[in-house]
């Protein structure tokens, strides 16, 4: 048995699938799910101001804009591990730069 513990490139990645799991399953949930499955339920109601449906939004336009919304999420927390793993480029930049 190993008893040492991970590298920090070891946990970072391992945060980094983790992550990447966690985000793919909301979109698989929101694209599928709601884009898909719901599409008769979310049907029964209808867009304030537009007359389209929830569920034909959903499919057209919804899932795409999860699928944005997921990237700027994925960004943002990649920046923060990056960050606690000591492995944010900009610091090493700036380290490299300093006089």
């Amino acid at each position: 048995m190993n008893s040492h513990p991970p590298s920090r490139e070891t946990r970072y990645w391992l945060r980094n699938v983790r992550l990447v799991s966690v985000l793919l399953s909301v979109w698989f949930a929101v694209s599928y799910g709601a884009a898909i499955l719901l599409v008769p339920w979310l049907n029964g109601t209808r867009i304030p101001g537009t007359g389209f449906r929830l569920g034909f939004w959903m499919a057209q336009q919804g899932s795409i804009l999860a699928f944005v919304a997921l990237i700027f999420v994925y960004a943002r927390r990649m920046d923060r591990i990056e960050r606690e793993e000591g492995l944010d480029e900009r610091d090493q930049r700036d380290e490299e730069n300093a006089p």
